[in-house]
């Protein structure tokens, strides 16, 4: 009973942000393409725990004795770069190639979904490996709902941005992507850092800065590509 209350608290916050975002799009995906984009955001989490579990009983390791460099290579690569890379080539490898996949939109669109996708993954399981109180798991679900959850989003968002205008530019692709997964990247690891290592008013005030700015962009994003032709080079 409890688990199956853990994994409708763990997909909410997905599902109350995908609502939102699908407010975005001027010609609605069907249920199944929103579904099996999701279903990427799952795919793309087990990828992630798979290389970071890697990452961290290997690479990191060398860095033992600098527990600075450590934390540092643990949060920007060993999380954040794998993450961002995973959501990235679900999307990449298989939204990109179904027949719906029609506009540059829909690559910003489809992101965010698999944004949503991981974070309810890492929703229910933080859910059920915390075991709390009733509203201690409320509580918890508010903050990543408003925090973790948001920023999945926002931080795929943004690698879809630069991947709709790589469809645009076909020579400067490769650049547009690596561009968009490291400013993400650079962003998520930001973010991290802040709220397991500050303390006082820089632990909230710095993520809530870092949110507030990642969401206008993301808005003025979907905007800017709602106001383009829609003529380029999809696949």
């Amino acid at each position: 009973m409890m688990i199956f209350f853990y994994l409708i608290l763990g997909i909410l916050p997905s599902a109350i942000w995908l609502s939102f975002f699908l407010r975005e799009d001027a010609h609605p995906e069907s249920n199944r393409m929103i579904m099996k984009v999701f279903l990427c955001g799952i795919a793309a989490a087990i990828i992630a725990v798979i290389f970071e579990w890697g990452f961290k009983t290997g690479f990191s390791s060398l860095f033992l004795s600098f527990p600075v460099i450590r934390v540092i290579l643990t949060l920007f690569i060993g999380v954040a770069l794998i993450e961002e890379i995973s959501k990235y080539i679900v999307v990449r490898k298989i939204a990109i190639a179904d027949p719906e996949f029609d506009e540059p939109l829909d690559a910003m669109l489809y992101m965010v979904i698999v944004g949503l996708g991981f974070a309810a993954v890492e929703n229910i399981f933080l859910l059920i490996g915390q075991s709390q109180s009733i509203v201690s798991t409320l509580i918890l679900t508010i903050l990543r709902f408003v925090g973790a959850t948001f920023l999945h989003a926002l931080c795929s968002g943004i690698v879809g941005f630069f991947l709709a205008f790589s469809f645009f530019y076909t020579r400067k692709r490769l650049l547009l992507t690596t561009s968009g997964i490291a400013l993400a990247t650079a962003l998520h690891g930001i973010y991290n850092f802040s709220i397991m290592k500050f303390e006082g008013d820089l632990k909230i005030s710095v993520p809530a800065i870092l949110l507030l700015c990642m969401g206008v962009f993301v808005f003025l994003a979907f905007q800017k590509l709602k106001t383009i032709k829609s003529t380029c080079r999809i696949k």
